[in-house]
């Protein structure tokens, strides 16, 4: 029997074959599922607007049924025109294990090092090279080669979790950025940019110029905000926009050492401050470890040296004897 529900089970399956749409397709994709549903059925009479209210509307009567399944249909923004995506998101658990039904542990791992990759990527560029991405292969305790993680980041590029530019650089995703973003907040607290404007993660984009000022700005907020603004807002200093994201990519920055979080970098020097410290007092410990061992047995060990000592003085006065005189003594013969 067809009914009015059919028309959420024929969007669900058209939004999930496309992983990630725009807020126009996705009104298009729901008036398309309701002419569906009322060509099988005439009596049916399934009301559709394309107005906002009405939309709003579908949307919440769709996260009412994806609720006991712990998903979503959630909205974001992308990044450079600021057009209103969707995209059917896990809200269970670790936000990582979410692709776990589609990769293997390996694999989830391969993807969580280039992530970390592009997260720790400098000058805020937030993106890493195909090269540099394959190098995570040698971080993994599983064992894959470089041509297999390079078909899974085929993969991934496919299935919408990275993006990859012309240039062959690897990115976040919308779908990466609007299903994992407790995760990255979590793990990368001190990496992360937040837009100042709408507050959203920001790998895209602008930021100002002025050292230690912390304003970003997506490039459709900054189109926005740059009408009525000339000054940043947060420190009133003269707006000079440099970027955010790709970019802000310089050659050679991934040559170097594989990079490290922030956090585990001040980690680490703590860690050999203390060890610093703990040197001289051990040094100091070791001469008075000396002493104590030496009250047991510095008897017989001093015996022994006088003796060797005595028996070296007598084997040195033979030499001695035996030995010629130095050359002055035969030069005053001689005269």
């Amino acid at each position: 029997m067809v009914s009015s529900n059919d028309v959420q089970r024929l969007f669900l399956q058209a939004v999930l074959s496309r992983k990630v749409v725009s807020q126009k397709l996705a009104v298009k994709i729901w008036q398309k599922c309701v002419d569906a549903v009322t060509a099988a059925d005439e009596t049916l009479e399934i009301p559709f607007s394309d107005s906002r209210v009405a939309w709003d509307g579908f949307v919440t009567k769709i996260n009412d049924s994806l609720n006991p399944l712990d998903l979503e249909f959630a909205a974001t923004h992308d990044q450079d025109t600021g057009d209103e995506i969707y995209a059917i998101v896990n809200r269970r658990g670790d936000e990582v294990a979410q692709i776990a039904t589609d990769y293997s542990p390996a694999e989830i791992a391969f993807f969580k090092a280039v992530v970390e990759q592009i997260m720790l990527a400098p000058n805020e560029s937030f993106c890493v090279s195909s090269l540099a991405a394959l190098r995570e292969v040698n971080t993994l305790k599983q064992t894959m080669t470089k041509a297999q993680a390079e078909i899974l980041l085929g993969s991934l590029v496919a299935k919408g979790w990275l993006d990859k530019s012309k240039k062959g650089r690897y990115s976040l995703s919308q779908r990466t950025l609007v299903e994992l973003p407790a995760y990255l907040k979590s793990e990368y607290p001190d990496e992360i940019c937040e837009c100042t404007i709408c507050l959203d993660i920001i790998t895209r984009g602008v930021r100002c110029s002025t050292a230690q000022c912390k304003t970003r700005m997506h490039t459709y907020c900054y189109n926005r905000y740059k009408r009525n603004g000339q000054t940043c807002p947060t420190c009133n200093n003269h707006w000079q926009p440099q970027p955010v994201g790709e970019e802000a990519w310089r050659d050679g920055q991934d040559k170097g050492k594989r990079r490290a979080k922030q956090r585990d970098s001040e980690e680490r020097s703590e860690d050999e401050d203390e060890e610093e410290e703990a040197e001289p007092s051990q040094r100091q410990s070791q001469p008075s470890q000396a002493k104590q061992n030496g009250k047991g047995k510095g008897k017989g060990k001093g015996k022994r040296k006088a003796v060797a000592s005595d028996e070296e003085m007598e084997e040195d006065d033979e030499e001695e004897e035996d030995s010629p005189p130095p050359r002055t003594q035969k030069r005053k013969g001689r005269r």
